[in-house]
């Protein structure tokens, strides 16, 4: 936020719009002409009032954060583009003399938003042996934190996921191994000492996606291509699902159609369609279906994975993909998900110049559709 040196700058270069019909203003200086470019320019959003609350200057950053026209709303008492009590009170308190700082929640169309607000009143230095200070109006500074702060809510659900998903092994791997350490002979050892590589196995895994995550984020998503066609990917990976499937008594199905052939890294891809048929899986009960299916749809090749699953809510749908986002915890928990496949799914498809789609229906299952560009269409482009 703007400290107090620059709302007393903002002060001496603004003053009270004069009524018509009053003496004309003198020409402004070259320094208060930058003065106000960089007003205008600031990211802050910043409105001034005059005494009555009323709006006579808004730069392009206020009127981008509370979405209103920057010229009609001058003249305009601020509770008429910005709907709130709240800040009406703060606004009034400034006009007396008394600044404040906090945040401001507004709902809209789109749901509730956060700005962090600063209030200041604006004076001026009266001519007179006591040469006071007169309140004139008031300055507005805001800033639009309603990303930032679920940027932050996520981060800590994210963190407080992986702080479970990395206890939980280590806390089996231990009783095992003092259970292992503790019998007197050897069937302990056969027993538990897989169960505990298997343990440590998961704990790998997660560490490898973390890292994955990390690295895709910094935009350092190494590609080895190679000309292929998907179902030399795609087939062996839903054979080898096949076990995990009839043992869940879920049907797993591969559809192939027409393919072209993409220049695309094998082993990353791979991992897409791991992602996508494990997670597809993970959230279909007994009796359900997963269908994998490989097709062609102008210039793309196309990779579907759809299932007969739990669904995702509608609300959450548009933040699958975002880094630290898990649609439940609860769930992602009773699967052992950290939350961390789909975001990585999605930088590996960017980084082919391909396209990732999802469709879902809560408690109806969902469909997850890729598109690679087929080799001809990414040579020519």
């Amino acid at each position: 936020m703007i400290g107090g040196y620059a709302v007393r700058a903002i002060a001496a270069q603004q003053r009270p719009v004069e009524p018509p019909g009053a003496a004309e203003l003198p020409q402004r200086s070259d320094s208060e002409e930058r003065f106000d470019r960089l007003v205008r320019a600031l990211p802050l959003g910043v409105m001034m009032l005059d005494r009555r609350a009323r709006i006579t200057f808004a730069n392009h950053a206020a009127a981008a954060i509370f979405n209103f026209d920057r010229k009609r709303v001058v003249g305009q008492h601020v509770i008429e583009p910005i709907p709130s009590l709240d800040l009406e009170r703060r606004v009034e308190d400034a006009l007396v003399g008394e600044a404040s700082l906090g945040p401001l929640i507004l709902t809209g169309k789109g749901g509730n938003r956060t700005y962090a607000i600063s209030v200041y009143p604006l004076t001026e230095t009266l001519a007179s042996p006591q040469a006071h200070e007169a309140i004139h109006g008031a300055l507005i500074l805001a800033e639009d934190q309603t990303e930032l702060l679920a940027m932050e809510r996520a981060r800590q659900e994210f963190l407080s996921n992986v702080s479970h998903e990395l206890r939980t092994p280590l806390s089996s791997a231990k009783l095992m191994l003092e259970t292992v350490i503790a019998a007197p002979d050897d069937e302990a050892r056969e027993v538990f000492l897989p169960q505990v590589l298997g343990q440590v196995d998961r704990l790998g895994a997660l560490v490898e996606k973390l890292v994955e995550q990390a690295r895709a984020q910094s935009g350092d998503v190494p590609l080895r291509r190679e000309r292929l066609e998907l179902e030399s990917i795609v087939s062996p990976i839903v054979r080898s699902f096949a076990p995990q499937a009839d043992a869940k008594h879920v049907s797993l199905e591969l559809q192939e159609e027409t393919n072209p052939p993409v220049d695309v890294d094998r082993d990353r891809i791979a991992q897409v369609v791991v992602n996508l048929v494990d997670n597809a899986l993970r959230y279909t009960h007994p009796g359900g279906t997963v269908t994998v299916k490989l097709s062609t749809e102008k210039d793309d090749a196309v990779i579907t994975v759809a299932d007969s699953g739990i669904g995702i809510p509608f609300k959450d749908l548009p933040h699958i993909f975002e880094r630290f986002y898990v649609v439940d915890r609860s769930r992602a928990r009773e699967v052992s998900g950290a939350g961390l496949g789909l975001a990585i799914v999605k930088q590996i498809i960017d980084a082919h110049k391909g396209s990732i789609a999802v469709e879902s229906r809560l408690g109806r299952g969902t469909k997850f559709v890729c598109r690679l560009p087929a080799a001809a269409a990414a040579a020519a482009s």
